[in-house]
């Protein structure tokens, strides 16, 4: 009996050792391919590259891409989309408050709006920023919308200070106030904006917490981290520039 036990460990071992590996990375596997039903009733299998208020950027096992409408999908994909929005947003946010940390020791009191929050342009869709970082000292608010036609001849103006001007002591977010997402991105492509923006979605509750007086745009409102309003510099770019450095 105790050769016979000898003999069958022996051989079971390897045998339970294949299974395991056979067994893990269907596993895996399973957590990044999902199936997804859309509603004329077909079925496939993708994996989520990343996701926008309109579609949902899925790759199959072959590699090819393609941008699904959100809207064609059944509620229980639909779920799915969710459920991987809701996990990127609290990675994003966690990595975006220990990069802030790290980097900056002030506290802001801006700090829960705008952190994990923040989008900015990639080629010609905005999406979350990854590497944003609280400023050492001022956040400069830009208040402007892609139907004011002050805004489209003052952004790019705009655009050429803060390349020129940006450094660690200050950060630029654009503030919208446009009517949708499509009009923010869009107008974010067109003027080729190098700078994060506030998540549309977020912009609301911003102006209600924040009361930065703004009348009219374009507006560019300097706070200290604090909170402190500094003024609106809209007509004083050399000023802000002998500012922040």
């Amino acid at each position: 009996m105790k050769i016979f036990l000898i003999t069958f460990k022996k051989f079971m071992r390897p045998l339970l050792t294949l299974c395991l590996l056979a067994f893990l990375p269907f596993q895996i596997d399973a957590e990044v391919y999902l199936k997804w039903d859309d509603i004329i009733g077909r079925t496939f299998e993708a994996k989520i590259v990343d996701v926008n208020a309109q579609s949902v950027r899925l790759e199959n096992r072959a590699g090819k891409q393609i941008d699904f409408p959100i809207a064609d999908l059944k509620p229980s994909s639909k779920e799915q989309v969710v459920a991987w929005q809701k996990k990127e947003l609290k990675t994003e946010a966690s990595a975006s408050n220990s990069e802030a940390d790290e980097g900056a020791g002030t506290p802001s009191v801006f700090d829960d709006v705008l952190l994990g929050n923040l989008v900015r342009l990639d080629g010609k869709r905005l999406k979350r920023c990854k590497d944003a970082t609280r400023p050492e000292k001022y956040y400069v608010f830009y208040y402007t919308a892609s139907w004011c036609g002050p805004c489209q001849r003052y952004t790019p103006e705009l655009v050429e200070w803060y390349e020129k001007n940006k450094n660690d002591n200050f950060e630029l977010v654009l503030i919208s106030s446009d009517g949708n997402e499509d009009a923010m991105e869009g107008y974010a492509a067109s003027k080729k904006m190098p700078w994060p923006q506030l998540e549309f979605k977020e912009v609301g509750d911003f102006k209600e917490q924040f009361k930065h007086g703004v009348r009219g745009i374009p507006s560019l409102i300097v706070c200290e981290l604090d909170g402190k309003n500094l003024g609106n510099f809209r007509s004083d770019l050399n000023g802000l520039s002998k500012l922040v450095q």
